[in-house]
């Protein structure tokens, strides 16, 4: 009789299907199945499927395949093999006979060094009793796996560098195809990645409505991780309401912002890296706001270098009124179903939306927008405006503008630039009916269109207009026409007054709430924020800004420190001594926007 083979894991290291790759043009390295495989990846549908297939996406009733590529699987599975590894040792050329016997005689390995395939995954166990003729009862073996041979072994223990790997291979997956829906994406939230999104939160943040902090947290750090996952897995997790703060704006004016719990923190950020491996390939190269790996200073060069090479002569400043407390969950599930069809994902979007808000120990529904603050809310603010906005832009500027067209985007607040009037103000036209159609409406005061450029000053004078060009701002930076030293067209780029004057205000509360301590410690703080302030407006034609904004903080420091004492001896003189041992010089950091621009490596150009 046959010894049964016995059936173990697979040796695949990675959450991907078994199934031959070949099948069919939506399945990529972790797409459908062929065969009765646990995949744990994707299969590209029409519609979202159950909750018992996003599970595990198991399909009966047909016979397996085998993979042609390095396609792999973590679960238990009839196509991967038996043994741990697949070791490429060659296998001598004779087994069962007597010329095999003899040369194992010869030596332990006669054929260490021969050249040949990799052993059997599962070998006979028992040998035959008779060697010399046909053997009444041998033992069966396992032939070679048709795939999975060439891939790499599975790693033994678990470690982030093999979870960055699955997620790069959801990340080619998505680039690969973009129709592909993700059914299965909840198992990349294991516990190393929740692990790793509560040690990149802030120490110091403050609480949500639960009170609990970093380091409470932290007491039973790995016992709370595995119940969390525990509860995400088996759908026991319910999300907190966000606690109500408010912070205030450069106008006067306070932000709402939503503090979540610390658990929720974990899981959103867990969830966001992995849904951040399919919208990154998605997103256009005009959206910066909340990115990986872009920032605002590369959104600035973006828009100064296509001012500058394109035919840019008007300029719409736009900016989305209220745009995170308008969201429309509907809308916004909608565009998440377009990529992900994991159910367990979806209902995890609805529990942050609808958890509500706590205010002075009232609970608030939200029907409407997402908290600014949590941590969540930029990705889903990002899909939103993809979907509505940046699809949007990329089609009208194909197919409707006559002359150039630039955009940058940067969260709600975006600046599109135009060759001609008449297609500045049909696009303006046009995008308020857009918006209107998902809820959402420009504001009225900030959304500007104002002739800019580099003919904008000749122009101004051959109309005999008096007076400069309009300016705008964008980040943190007021946006002017100038001229350089040679006569041509310089983009000027300045602080923007209105931040100036606030944090100065902010500089000069401090300062008194810091009058008691000593010397060295207000000029060890005062010196950071002077270097945070040129790390951030430290760019080129900006020198004059930040070295006001320098000598402005000095003399409200000289005045906090001769305030200490009815009879101060401060002088200036010892004065500019303290200066010039705490306060770093005012300097440019940045370089100019062309040369940053042109060096940053991209696949495609960011100006689109």
């Amino acid at each position: 009789m046959k010894e049964p083979h016995i059936e173990g894991p697979a040796t695949h290291d990675d959450p991907e299907s078994c199934a031959d790759s070949r099948e069919g043009v939506g399945e990529a390295l972790t797409g459908a199945h062929t065969g009765s495989v646990l995949s744990r990846e994707i299969r590209e549908t029409g519609a979202p499927t159950p909750l018992s297939e996003a599970e595990g996406n198991t399909i009966r009733g047909r016979k397996s395949e085998s993979s042609v590529g390095p396609a792999r699987s973590e679960t238990r599975s009839t196509c991967g093999t038996f043994l741990r590894e697949n070791r490429e040792i060659p296998a001598s050329p004779v087994v069962d006979d007597a010329a095999g016997r003899a040369g194992k005689a010869e030596g332990r390995n006669p054929a260490m060094h021969d050249t040949g395939k990799s052993d059997r995954p599962i070998v006979p166990t028992k040998l035959p009793n008779k060697a010399g003729r046909p053997a009444a009862e041998a033992v069966e073996g396992r032939g070679l796996a048709k795939g999975n041979t060439d891939g790499q072994n599975a790693c033994r223990t678990q470690s982030r560098t093999h979870a960055h790997s699955a997620l790069s291979r959801v990340r080619q997956a998505a680039a690969k195809n973009k129709g592909m829906r993700f059914t299965t994406l909840l198992h990349h939230v294991d516990v190393d990645r929740l692990r790793t999104s509560y040690r990149a939160l802030k120490k110091d943040a403050a609480p949500g409505v639960d009170g609990v902090t970093w380091e409470q947290y932290a007491t039973h750090l790995e016992d709370n991780l595995r119940d969390l996952h525990a509860r995400l897995h088996r759908g026991a997790y319910r999300a907190r309401p966000s606690r109500r703060a408010y912070i205030p704006k450069a106008d006067g004016r306070q932000r709402p912002l939503g503090i979540a719990s610390l658990e929720d923190k974990v899981v959103q950020r867990a969830v966001v890296e992995v849904l951040n491996a399919i919208y990154e390939v998605d997103f256009l190269g005009f959206s910066y706001g909340f990115r990986p790996g872009r920032s605002q200073h590369d959104a600035l060069d973006a828009l100064a270098v296509g001012i500058l090479r394109k035919k840019v002569n008007w300029v719409l400043d736009a900016d989305i009124h209220g745009y995170f407390d308008t969201i429309d969950h509907g809308w916004l599930v909608k565009f998440v179903e377009h990529r992900v069809g994991d159910r367990r994902v979806l209902r995890l979007i609805q529990k942050w939306l609808s958890a509500g808000v706590m205010e002075n120990g009232k609970w608030t529904q939200s029907k409407m927008g997402s908290p600014q603050g949590a941590t969540a809310s930029p990705l889903l603010a990002n899909i939103y405006l993809h979907y509505v906005l940046d699809l949007w832009i990329r089609r009208w500027r194909k197919k409707e503008a006559r002359g150039d067209v630039v955009t940058v985007r940067y969260c709600d607040d975006f600046i599109v630039g135009f060759q001609h009037r008449t297609d500045a103000e049909r696009f303006l036209a046009e995008l308020r009916e857009r918006l209107a159609k998902f809820k959402l409406e420009l504001h009225p005061e900030k959304t500007r269109l104002i002739a800019f450029g580099r003919f904008a000053l000749d122009r101004r004078r051959q109309r005999d207009l008096t007076g400069k060009p309009e300016t705008f701002n964008f980040l943190g930076l007021t946006h002017i026409c100038g001229r350089s030293r040679s006569g041509g067209f310089l983009l000027h780029r300045r602080t923007e007054r209105k931040r100036m004057v606030a944090k100065l205000h902010e500089v000069k509360a401090e300062l008194q709430r810091r009058r008691h301590q000593s010397i060295m410690e207000q000029g060890r703080w005062l010196g950071a924020v002077v270097r945070g302030h040129c790390a951030y407006y430290g760019v080129p034609t900006n020198s004059e800004a930040i070295a006001g904004f320098r000598t402005q903080a000095t003399r409200s420091w000289y005045r906090s420190l001769r305030r200490r004492s009815q009879r101060s001896r401060l002088t200036w003189p010892r004065m500019q001594r303290h200066v010039a041992r705490w306060l770093p010089p005012a300097h440019i950091v940045h370089p100019w926007p062309e040369q940053r621009f042109d060096a940053r490596p991209r696949g495609k150009s960011p100006v689109r």
